[in-house]
């Protein structure tokens, strides 16, 4: 049986292990939060009381961390100084492109394979399995990549070299954002032409205005019944967790000298949304602040 160590059991992670756990994989799962572990046991992992416990027999080890700075230091600090050096090491953090550099290179001198495989698809799809994975790792290692995180992927791509993966990931959320912010001021626009939102959308998913931000996650509530605008704009992919990535955007984009002002201004409009108590709800709950509303307690 294939023995899987899962450190951070957060809205993403704990999805993730319960899906090792259902493909019949052995997961010693790892989480600061007593309540995280207690659903995990439930999902049929088995809680560790550190991460050196769980790490110390893998065959793999995954990461869900919230920054940088905690993938270094959890590398460093516990996964690095107790895995087997047999151990394939996957990080599916959102994190900086110079930190999972940094990582890989320490691992890599250490004898291990790293490989950066940040998500994309929210809660609903880490749940059912289903998330879109973007790699960063040497090429010989992918194969091994790809069969340890198919449980739970619907697309797993090499991106390129290790850093690839997150650089993939913040270019393709920044696009996400962008997109739902001009789905968003369309829909706000109609309102006030007196332009019914459901017919708008009818025309609009028909036409050039098609997109994934419109057609899959209609920020207006109805159309969608699977979005988030349809449960006051609960679960999903929080409006504090794009703007994360925006700023993880603006940050690669000012290093490497790239003109990205749309994904300034995008960064700037949900940092506003923020501030007003919107963190917390899904991103597409922006709509709201260019109605001119104020976000829903």
């Amino acid at each position: 049986m294939t023995r899987i160590a899962f450190i951070g059991l957060g809205n993403m992670g704990g999805g993730m292990a319960a899906n090792q756990a259902k493909a019949g994989r052995e997961v010693m799962a790892f989480d600061l939060s007593a309540a995280a572990l207690e659903k995990a046991r439930g999902a049929g992992c088995t809680p560790a009381a550190s991460v050196a416990e769980a790490v110390k027999t893998a065959d793999a080890v995954i990461t869900m961390l919230p920054a940088g700075p905690h993938v270094r230091q959890v590398y460093a600090e516990q996964v690095l100084p107790n895995a087997p050096k047999s151990a394939l090491l996957i990080d599916c953090s959102t994190i900086d492109v110079e930190s999972a550099r940094a990582v890989a290179k320490q691992a890599k001198d250490q004898g291990f394979r790293f490989a950066d495989a940040p998500v994309s698809g929210g809660t609903a799809a880490a749940e059912a399995g289903s998330l879109a994975f973007m790699v960063g790792c040497d090429e010989a290692d992918f194969a091994a990549v790809e069969e340890t995180i198919q449980p739970m992927s619907r697309a797993t791509i090499r991106a390129g070299d290790h850093g690839a993966g997150q650089a993939a990931k913040i270019c393709n959320n920044m696009v996400l954002g962008i997109s739902m912010i001009g789905v968003c001021e369309a829909f706000a626009l109609a309102e006030k032409l007196g332009l019914d939102g459901e017919r708008f959308f009818e025309i609009a998913s028909k036409s050039s205005g098609q997109c994934w931000s419109l057609t899959s996650y209609c920020p207006w509530p109805g159309p969608v019944p699977t979005a988030p605008s349809n449960r006051g704009y609960e679960g999903g992919f929080a409006t504090a967790m794009m703007l994360k990535d925006l700023k993880l955007a603006q940050e690669a984009a000012a290093k490497a000298g790239a003109a990205t002002p749309l994904g300034s201004t995008a960064e700037g409009l949900y940092a506003l949304f923020d501030r007003l108590g919107g963190g917390g709800k899904d991103f597409s709950a922006i709509l709201e602040l260019l109605r001119g509303k104020a976000p829903a307690a």
